[in-house]
């Protein structure tokens, strides 16, 4: 196989782009996740901070205060500590459900939703040394290496510069009280903590495309793999073939059980059997109810002798019934008068056999069109 047919320079199909997200391969944006915990638990901080420091001082209030009743009483102490713990304990619920929302909200608007357990699956060729070293030079990695390091430069500058400015300011809180010093000191933390995020989000917003951009580089697909894919989606024609050539010998040879329904079978003589059905008040026309050529035309024979169903010796008719009926369907106009003359010899040799009429003298073969007859068309185009 050429080279140039390895080259994945073709996007990717919609079936291996499903197939990729059936497997848990989306495009995800690392950074965006990062802006999530971050944001999100800034927020949580600001908003749930005041309600539970507040709760934790008024149960450590409660904690402290001790008298004479409480101190005889061994289990209330326990009782205490267990509210104590559940309150502590419901802050870090909530506040671990504001993070976790935020990174599945994250997740979803990169990638979408998908549910797959696969990429948890454990995956022993991700162990291999040497695939891992290779992957380590991957243009994925490369971009994610030079993203870093741009993004590690452009904090520790914007944190010296930060830092820098607001030194002089965090001296002088010493001078202030308490409480005003604490509200600045929190004004310049949250500064501090919102141009962090702010950072960060210019990142995310060149991240979430450059993820999409790899994972559609990396789900590209070769001109061989195209013409493999198209294959599979219509099928191997060759398998095709088979299948639709097993499905008429199935149908064939279920068909065998029709024969003691026939009003005659008419043979070529060994080759091939066709079995015939007549009802005028149901049907239109006569109907071919089985057929089979070689070992499966003995088989229809056999039946017919069986069941006392008369066996005709009429090659061309038979051979054209063959190439040119459909089980369960009318015969071609073209043969209807042929079947007829069969059929009213049949009739005879029934009437004859009740004792009701004349035994008919020999077995009629009728007229077959040439066109119909395989074998003479194949001798025509052997002599043109």
């Amino acid at each position: 196989m050429d080279q140039g047919s390895q080259d994945r320079n073709l996007p990717a199909s919609e079936r291996k782009l499903k197939k990729a997200r059936d497997d848990g391969q989306v495009s995800r944006s690392e950074d965006l996740k990062h802006f999530a915990v971050l944001g999100a638990g800034a927020m949580g901080v600001l908003v749930l901070a005041p309600v539970l420091f507040e709760r934790l001082k008024e149960t450590m209030g409660q904690q402290l205060s001790f008298d004479a009743n409480t101190v005889r009483q061994s289990a209330s102490m326990v009782k205490r500590l267990s509210e104590a713990s559940t309150t502590g304990l419901m802050g870090c619920v909530v506040f671990s459900a504001i993070i976790i929302a935020a990174v599945v909200v994250a997740c979803v608007a990169s990638g979408g939703w998908v549910s797959s357990l696969k990429p948890i699956m454990p995956d022993f060729s991700r162990l291999n040394p040497l695939s891992g070293f290779g992957n380590l030079f991957a243009k994925k990695k490369l971009l994610d290496v030079i993203k870093m390091t741009v993004m590690t430069a452009i904090l520790m500058a914007i944190a010296s510069s930060y830092l820098t400015n607001g030194m002089q300011g965090m001296a002088m809180l010493i001078l202030q009280p308490s409480s005003s010093a604490i509200q600045q000191l929190t004004n310049w933390l949250t500064s501090g903590l919102g141009l962090l995020l702010l950072v960060i989000f210019m990142a995310a917003m060149v991240d979430v495309p450059l993820q999409k951009f790899l994972h559609g580089d990396q789900m590209k697909m070769s001109h061989q793999e195209v013409k493999e894919e198209g294959k599979e989606a219509d099928g191997n024609p060759q398998m095709k073939a088979k299948i639709r050539q097993r499905q008429r010998e199935m149908a064939q040879n279920s068909s065998v059980n029709s024969v003691p329904k026939a009003d005659f079978v008419v043979m070529n003589p060994t080759h091939f059997a066709v079995a015939i059905c007549y009802d005028e008040k149901t049907m239109r026309a006569p109907q071919v109810i089985s057929k089979g050529a070689d070992l499966l035309a003995m088989r229809i024979r056999d039946v017919a002798k069986n069941n006392a169903i008369p066996v005709l010796q009429s090659p061309m008719l038979a051979r054209a019934l063959y190439a040119n009926a459909e089980l369960n369907q009318d015969i071609p106009f073209a043969l209807y008068a042929a079947v007829a003359q069969v059929l009213a010899y049949v009739y005879r040799l029934r009437a004859a056999l009740k004792g009701t009429g004349p035994m008919p003298q020999e077995v009629p073969q009728p007229f077959v069109p040439p066109e119909l007859d395989p074998l003479s068309t194949t001798l025509k185009a052997k002599t043109a």
